[in-house]
């Protein structure tokens, strides 16, 4: 299915508008989804590290990527040691249209301490689950990823292990927009549950805090485009964006405003949250996510293929051209770069392409070429531009 994004000017703020087209994706946020993976997430049991529920949770984290039709080249094992324990990280990479080196981060843990963590945080899990399954075949500006991180509970080990080893270990550093954490957001069984914390930097270093300030007015006029929450401004602390905050990222969150007494102990169940707020804070995520990604309809039907996932950046192009290989990632391909008059000028076999691939087109003419790719598991063509 493709999908066309219109603009609806209907209320606006902050520069925001209303995108009819972001609340049809919004509305397709299934409530099932979000009680199944909550029931799901609590059969797993006590996720703490050094233990097999922790990496049957890892493991069924995995399989509902792989579902949804993100393949595995999309998907990264951050592997860390915590008190001596073995643990891992999630990453879900999404490749953006146009600015593919530069980051959405949508995260949360998936651990948990005494008590199976329903709440703290399957709660957020299953939002970012359910965000993912959405935004899997939209074409987005900027690349995404979907953060499942581990050892939260210990003192923010997974994430900082993630910060200080694959973010600033990254050459040149990793290029972050923003990091947008969901913790603890499945409400209070029998309260009413119709406000969302929307948490921004307060803390050192400061010369982040404006742009926390700036996102996170945006987060919560998304709350009020396309949810029916309420939103109560914060501040963040003791969750997975700080060791990104401390790194000097911007960042911003969402937290239950009513605060379950129940998190880190044997009662943090299902039975003891309101499902229902879970949906509509995945409603307001999702919303935020296709605003933070800028979800785009200039290339929805001209270069992205929603079946293979393959999209071809930038277009026009001048001295090289990206091809993001989505479904095809390690496998067997031919790429063909054919030009007007029907000439092949460029004919590459790639035997185990990585997920983008970058090809030099310095040399030829300018004008309008045919990209054909070939691969057992199909084929697929698009017209480029070279300027």
């Amino acid at each position: 299915m493709i999908f066309v994004f219109f603009c609806f000017m209907g209320v606006m703020s902050n520069g925001q508008v209303f995108i009819q087209s972001y609340a049809d994706v919004v509305n397709q946020v299934s409530q099932s989804n979000i009680s199944s993976s909550l029931s799901e997430f609590e059969a797993l049991g006590v996720k703490r590290r050094g233990t097999a529920p922790l990496e049957n949770t890892y493991n069924w984290l995995r399989n509902k990527y792989l579902s949804y039709g993100y393949s595995v080249g999309q998907l990264q094992e951050d592997t860390y040691t915590n008190a001596g324990y073995t643990c891992k990280n999630l990453i879900v990479t999404k490749v953006g249209t146009l600015y593919p080196s530069t980051y959405v981060i949508i995260c949360g843990h998936y651990d948990s301490i005494i008590g199976t963590g329903t709440n703290d945080n399957g709660s957020g899990t299953a939002s970012i689950l359910e965000v993912a399954r959405l935004l899997q075949n939209i074409p987005t500006e900027y690349s995404i990823k979907f953060i499942h991180f581990s050892g939260e509970e210990d003192g923010l080990v997974g994430s900082q292990h993630y910060v200080s080893n694959v973010v600033n270990a990254t050459t040149p550093k990793m290029d972050i927009k923003l990091v947008f954490n969901l913790d603890e957001v499945g409400g209070v069984a029998g309260a009413v549950n119709n406000t969302i914390t929307c948490e921004r930097d307060t803390g050192t270093p400061t010369t982040n805090n404006a742009a926390s300030n700036i996102i996170t007015n945006e987060l919560m006029t998304c709350v009020g485009l396309y949810s029916p929450l309420n939103t109560n401004l914060s501040y963040a602390y003791a969750s997975d964006y700080m060791p990104f905050e401390d790194n000097n990222e911007v960042i911003t969150g969402f937290y239950e405003t009513n605060e379950s007494s129940h998190p880190h102990s044997a009662t943090d169940l299902l039975v003891n949250m309101d499902p229902v707020y879970n949906y509509n804070v995945a409603k307001a995520a999702t919303g935020a996510m296709l605003h933070f990604a800028v979800a785009t309809s200039t290339l929805a039907s001209q270069s992205f293929d929603n079946d293979l996932q393959i999209s071809f950046f930038p277009n026009p192009s001048q001295d090289y051209l990206n091809i993001h290989f989505g479904q095809l990632t390690n496998i067997s391909t031919v790429l063909k770069l054919v030009a007007i008059n029907g000439s092949v000028v460029l004919n590459q076999t790639f035997t185990n392409p990585n997920i983008i691939e970058t090809i030099d087109v310095s040399h030829l003419a300018k004008g309008m070429y045919m990209i054909l790719l070939d691969s057992d598991k199909g084929s697929f063509s698009r017209k480029i531009l070279i300027q």
